[in-house]
Order: C-alpha cells, then sequence, then structure tokens
C-alpha cells in the first residue's frame, strides 16, 4: 500500500521513439528500414547524437563514438543532424500537447511530462489521453511516441520505456509497489554502471532487494541519493510536473570503474565527457558564459573549479580546453586518485521555475 498522504496525479511520460532518426527517415525515405546514425562521420570522427532502432540492433547508442559504431556496424549510413527541423517538430508535438493541458514539462525536444489531473477537454482519463496524443503525433508528423502513465513522474517515465517502440503502458497505484519491487536497480534515477555493479556486489539486484534496507543504511552506502532511493522503492514521488521550467545549467559526469592518477587519462575522459555535452547543447540551443567542472575523488571528496567568458559558448574546442586548463590548475596541488569527472555549461539567462500545486486526487 502506498502512504496515506501520497500525492494522486495523472501525469502522462511522453517520449518519441527515436526522434532524430525518425524525423530523418520520415523525411528521406532512403534511409528507411536502413541502420542509421544522427551525428558522427565515416571517417570515424565525433559521436552519435541518434541512433535509428535498424542501428540499435547491433548495439549502437547516441553518445557512441562514430569508430565504436563502425566497428559494431560497418554499413550504418551517418547523416549530419538538422537541429531545427527538430525544434520545428517538437514545437508541433508541443502544441498537440497544450490541447488537453498547459502543465507540461520539457525534458529535452523529444520528451515531456504533462500532468493532466484536470485536462482542458474533460476527458477525464489520462489512458485515453495518452492515447489521443499518440495517435494525433502519428497521423500529423507521422512519427511515433510511447507514453507512460501513472500517478507520479518517476514510475510514468519508467513505464514509458516498457513497451517501446510506439508504447502505451498504465501503472495504477494499486501495482506501483509490486512494480517497484520487480524494477531492476539500473533503471532507477542516479544509479549508473558503477552504482549498479556497486548494488550487485552488495546482492542489490532489484527494488525488493533495496526495500530491506533502512534509510540510514541506503544513505550510509549511497549518499543522499539514498534518500531517493527509499521513497521511490515504496512508489513515493511527490514531484509535480513544472510547467514553463526554464533550463539553468546542462552538464554531463562520468564515474569510472578504476581511479585515475594520470592527468593524460583524465584528459581522454573529459573529452568524451566534452562530446556528450556538446550533444545535449545542441538540443536546447543553448550557448552559456560559465564553464565548471567536478572533480571527485577516491575519499569521495569533490572540488569543484569553474571559469566564465564574455560570451556565451557552445564550441567544443573552448569547453574541452578550458576542462582542461581547470583541471590542471585543479590537480597542481592535489595527490589524490580521481573517481569521477564532470562538465558543466551554465549562466545562460536568468531563469525562474514557476511550479503548479495541483489539488490531491484519490481515484486515477
Amino acid at each position: 500500500m502506498l502512504e496515506d498522504n501520497t500525492i494522486y496525479r495523472k501525469i502522462i511520460h511522453i517520449d518519441m521513439d527515436a526522434f532524430y532518426a525518425s524525423v530523418e527517415q520520415r523525411d528521406f525515405p532512403a534511409y528507411r528500414g536502413k541502420p542509421l546514425a544522427v551525428g558522427g562521420s565515416p571517417e570515424g570522427r565525433g559521436v552519435v547524437a541518434a541512433a535509428s532502432y535498424e542501428a540499435r540492433v547491433f548495439g549502437i547508442r547516441s553518445a557512441m563514438p562514430s569508430h565504436k559504431a563502425l566497428k559494431l556496424c560497418p554499413h550504418i549510413l551517418f547523416v549530419p543532424p538538422r537541429f531545427d527541423i527538430y525544434k520545428k517538430v517538437s514545437t508541433s508535438i508541443r502544441e498537440i500537447f497544450r490541447r488537453y493541458t498547459d502543465i507540461i514539462e520539457p525534458l529535452s525536444l523529444d520528451e515531456a511530462y504533462l500532468d493532466v489531473s484536470n485536462d482542458k477537454l474533460g476527458i477525464g482519463s489520462a489512458m485515453e489521453i495518452a492515447k489521443q496524443i499518440r495517435e494525433a503525433i502519428k497521423n500529423e508528423l507521422q512519427l511515433t511516441a510511447s507514453a507512460g502513465i501513472s500517478i507520479n513522474k518517476f514510475v510514468a517515465k519508467v513505464a514509458s520505456d516498457i513497451n517501446k517502440p510506439d508504447g502505451l503502458t498504465f501503472i495504477g497505484p494499486s501495482k506501483i509497489q509490486a512494480f517497484m519491487e520487480r524494477l531492476a536497480v539500473e533503471k532507477f534515477h542516479g544509479v549508473g554502471k558503477v552504482t549498479a555493479a556497486k548494488m550487485k556486489q552488495m546482492q542489490l539486484y532489484t527494488g525488493a532487494d533495496l526495500k530491506k534496507l533502512t534509510e540510514r543504511e541506503l544513505v550510509q552506502h549511497f549518499g543522499k541519493q539514498g534518500h531517493f532511493y527509499y521513497r521511490i522503492v515504496r512508489g513515493i514521488d511527490d514531484r509535480p510536473v513544472q510547467a514553463h521550467r526554464e533550463t539553468k545549467s546542462v552538464g554531463v559526469e562520468d564515474t569510472f570503474e578504476h581511479d585515475l592518477t594520470l592527468l593524460a587519462d583524465m584528459n581522454l575522459e573529459l573529452e568524451k565527457i566534452a562530446n556528450k555535452l556538446i550533444i545535449r547543447l545542441q538540443k536546447h540551443k543553448l550557448k552559456g558564459r560559465t564553464v565548471t567542472i567536478k572533480i571527485r575523488f577516491n575519499d569521495f571528496s569533490i572540488i569543484n573549479r569553474s571559469k566564465s567568458f564574455t560570451q556565451g559558448t557552445d564550441e567544443f574546442s573552448i569547453i574541452l580546453q578550458t576542462s582542461k586548463d581547470l583541471l590542471s590548475k585543479a590537480l597542481a596541488s592535489e595527490e589524490k586518485r580521481v573517481r569521477l569527472l564532470g562538465i558543466t555549461l551554465s549562466n545562460f539567462a536568468e531563469t525562474k521555475i514557476i511550479e503548479k500545486n495541483p489539488k490531491q486526487l484519490k481515484l486515477f
């Protein structure tokens, strides 16, 4: 049973299916049915921004270096990204969303949360609304989307990924606890490869395993994120859908399986991180004035170093070189082993987050 004070909302998470690649295959029939990578190059330079489902069969994923994608699938097609087109299509998708609700929280060009607790058309059924949205996207834009529906954001997001592509999954209040207990630990927010490996070493494979630990034990082993694990495995996620959410920063970080001690190795990792960051910046069409690096050592201490410019940038070479310079200066007086590195770009513009406080609903 969920706690009595759990806030019941009607949340839909819409996630477009292989969005960039699907737009390319829609607009260019010659690409249809073929393994396709948006971004990267046949010469092996750069990274893949998105991969079609035909490419994913070979294990190709976004943020993968082109040379690795070529090894996995030598006949893969590389096409340059057309972010202006993707943004235009994304705007059309959000216009479809607005037919039903104004409480929309975009996560990127291709996914968003919708709170339809009180929908504009008085339909009442979140399942029916999700069905109509997916049909409109398919009929009007010739694209497919997957949807997850539940009473909170976490479960809705996980649900949208269950029956991809072109899937629709509903997880109601009475099913959430069992669903969370079956959920593999790597599906939890904040659980990357390294944390998942640590959990499995502790014989923690599913939500049911995590549920056996007290909140104090989870925090002891996993830091502040342990508080979140404790609540979410019990189906508790009271975060509201934030309409008009603006991006304040964009960052990428990576935890390493083995501690890094050589600056040359760290610089190689920074290059990979900067590549992923550029993809995210291009998605949002953002330029920032402040570059920040994050360094976490093997004793779990963390330091951050930043540098600001007079004008915004999204240039890979500037962001990477600035990050390398900041790293080199930061480590000049440090002899610790590095466990994590991250790069964040911020200082885009003045931002304000407007939150909606929905009514508590007893029935989904």
